[in-house]
């Protein structure tokens, strides 16, 4: 069965039709640039674009960089505030023309997909995907059932939220090398640890394929942390799989 995942992210809106029996993309993914402002109108025409390169009429999953409730957009961090309470679910299937769609948490999605066909299948207890990117998006699962919209990336560090001191855009922005930046992602993940205490953190995100660069650099914490095997196509596969209920 394939159905199509759409990611929204803060620099990118990707997607791709995807194999739910082997839960990887049956076409390489087509990406266009998050506009700017990132609108709820103008993003949807980002969807749209992604979605219409393909030809696909059918159901459609599409994650979102913010809290996710019955298809409503509640946080609005790292894309336009204008997001907030809006009923995504009906402005996205509308401007899809009325295509079948299922809106959730951008990581919800990805944690989803590595719990199902990646570093996560099979694993019981607390296990936390995080994704690094434009901010930190979180998944928790509790012996393989979620725990939705967690957002821990909004978790305070020094004083900040620590997306704003520990994501690949701080590190782009402020020309971390991988060594700097590995202390600063060492230390959230001290801090996630000392809440929750997981037996293993799936690293994932773009900067899941440089794993590396940096997981050899990071010391000092109990949980087993691997990188994420979907890597950044995560968030499409767990999209198609939540339009499709799974």
């Amino acid at each position: 069965m394939n159905v199509f995942g759409v990611d929204i992210g803060g620099s990118g809106i990707k997607g791709a039709p995807v194999d739910l029996e082997r839960g990887d993309l049956t076409q390489e993914r087509h990406k266009v640039l998050t506009p700017h402002p990132s609108t709820p109108a103008a993003v949807a025409e980002g969807v749209a674009a992604v979605v219409e390169n393909f030809g696909w009429s059918g159901p459609v999953g599409i994650t979102f960089p913010g809290v996710v409730t019955g298809g409503v957009t509640r946080t609005a961090a790292n894309v336009d505030k204008g997001w907030v309470d809006v009923d995504a679910s009906k402005l996205l299937g509308d401007r899809l023309g009325g295509l079948p769609v299922t809106v959730l948490n951008d990581a919800d999605a990805a944690g989803v997909a590595e719990m199902t066909f990646g570093a996560g299948r099979g694993r019981k207890g607390t296990v936390i995907l995080l994704t690094f990117g434009t901010g930190i998006g979180s998944a928790l699962f509790i012996d393989g059932r979620l725990v939705p919209n967690t957002e821990l990336g909004h978790l305070e560090l020094h004083g900040h939220d620590a997306e704003k001191h520990a994501s690949t855009k701080v590190k782009e922005d402020e020309g971390l090398s991988w060594h700097h930046w590995s202390r600063r992602v060492q230390k959230y993940l001290a801090h996630v640890e000392m809440l929750f205490s997981p037996e293993l953190f799936i690293i994932g995100g773009g900067v899941s394929r440089k794993a590396d660069k940096f997981l050899p650099l990071i010391e000092g914490i109990r949980a087993e942390i691997v990188p994420a095997e979907l890597k950044n196509n995560a968030g499409i596969v767990g999209a198609a799989m939540a339009a499709a209920g799974r």
